[in-house]
């Protein structure tokens, strides 16, 4: 496996600031304490999915990846911590210093959750494990919120293609971040080619309105774009007449088109006009792409179009509604001191309400029924269960503070489309309702 099956990880900054002030004060407060170094576990999950969602995905363990291996205070990092008077000299002399040196666990990228499930178990002392709590959210609500979106509309266009053309949409990182995790989601191809860059997602693009206006008649431009890209381009029919513009496309690209665009109108209604007309024009190998502002329930409605594919930005690129995952990362174990033959300990809140929390160096497996369907998220503290050892979920992801498991996207996704199929049916439903399978603690 060569570099360019991982993914392009050049030009990666320092990911020690993305994170919140008092991860530094704490470790302050810590060294001086003398707590600093006591061996700890912290975990990354979710008290509940967002509000409608059956199963959560798991996207951006890749890129926590990356954020560990890039975790480090430089020199000018250091002098701004200095003067804005954050932390003292004894930390930062600590942080000048700071290599993350334990151990991750995690759920694989593209696996599905639920409520509970120790999505990442990270462990070392107090304060190297304290300084990634940011970091690791901010990657992991955000992906996991795409490619949960991602998959339902997946799951809604049946097997159709489904392009990510969100960039405009979002903060020019993000939406990188976005292209990568609903390509784990199911869809197939990017507008965005730093996405293709940096991930090896295949990347596609024609031409929008625009380029229509400029010439002076709709012939000229797709006259024009055909001489360019060749008769197997996609042509974009609604600048002005569907009609009239379908007719033009075939007899400048011929029947050898290969798609028309539609990004307006009444989609369905349409889509059948346009497959009738390209049908009675010989162009019954062209494709019909729509776009417009569409989510999963617009994909779900036009199942019954001859579309072949579907353009997706504003409602992918912001979760569909959803655009966070709520996830929270929580000390749930700790020693009294950095040996590691002392026993850890269970830690957890006990706050009133819903943000109480289970303590204990978590296990997680998932238990199937007697079809090999999903039945239960299985969560527990002590022994694994003979009957579920071989369907544990939390695999080795850093050792020792190298990274171990690295792997290409692509096995990300077919994950995902195995763990998905692998679910109870209604899990595909748009319908509202709760988690699929519940999460049983043992």
């Amino acid at each position: 496996m060569n570099s360019a099956d991982l993914g392009r990880r050049v030009g990666v900054p320092s990911t020690a600031l993305f994170t919140d002030q008092y991860e530094l004060t704490m470790v302050q407060a810590a060294l001086k304490a003398g707590t600093a170094d006591r061996r700890s576990v912290f975990e990354a999950f979710t008290r509940r999915l967002p509000e409608g969602r059956r199963y959560g995905v798991v996207a951006g363990i890749g890129r926590v990846l990356d954020a560990v291996e890039n975790f480090h205070f430089d020199d000018e990092m250091l002098t701004f911590l200095r003067e804005q008077n954050v932390v003292d000299g004894p930390t930062l002399a600590w942080l000048a210093d700071y290599r993350f040196s334990g151990d991750i666990w995690g759920y694989p990228e593209g696996e599905v959750y639920f409520p509970g499930s120790p999505i990442l178990r990270v462990e070392g002392s107090f304060a190297e494990c304290v300084l990634l709590e940011t970091v690791f959210l901010s990657i992991l609500n955000h992906d996991s919120a795409i490619a949960a979106a991602a998959s339902r509309m997946s799951a809604a266009a049946g097997g159709r293609g489904l392009i990510e053309m969100g960039a405009r949409r979002t903060h020019e990182l993000s939406a990188v971040a976005s292209a990568r995790a609903a390509y784990i989601g199911g869809f197939n191809t990017t507008s965005d080619l730093a996405a293709g860059f940096r991930y090896n997602i295949p990347t596609v693009g024609t031409s929008a309105h625009a380029f229509t206006l400029l010439h002076d008649t709709e012939r000229d431009a797709f006259r024009a774009q055909v001489d360019s890209l060749g008769r197997g381009t996609t042509l974009l029919v609604d600048t002005y007449d569907v009609t009239e513009a379908v007719r033009t496309a075939v007899e400048v690209a011929g029947t050898e088109l290969g798609a028309v665009r539609i990004d307006s109108g009444d989609l369905l209604l349409v889509a059948h006009r346009v497959r009738q007309q390209l049908d009675e024009l010989g162009a019954t190998e062209t494709k019909i792409v729509v776009t417009s502002d569409l989510d999963e329930y617009a994909i779900a409605s036009l199942a019954a179009a001859p579309v072949d594919a579907y353009g997706v930005g504003t409602q992918l690129v912001t979760g569909s509604g959803q655009p966070t995952c709520s996830m929270v990362y929580k000390l749930v174990a700790r020693a009294g001191s950095a040996d590691p033959a002392e026993p850890l300990r269970p830690v957890a809140k006990k706050s009133l309400g819903a943000k109480s929390s289970v303590g204990g160096r978590k296990w997680a497996a998932r238990r199937l029924d007697e079809h090999g369907v999903a039945e239960a998220e299985v969560i527990g503290t002590g022994a694994v269960p003979a009957e579920l050892a071989d369907r544990q979920l939390l695999v080795e992801l850093v050792r020792g503070g190298e990274v171990i498991a690295r792997e290409p996207l692509d096995a990300a996704r077919e994950r995902h489309i195995a763990a998905r199929a692998g679910l109870p049916m209604s899990a595909v439903q748009l319908s509202r309702g709760e988690p699929v399978i519940p999460t049983e603690y043992m």
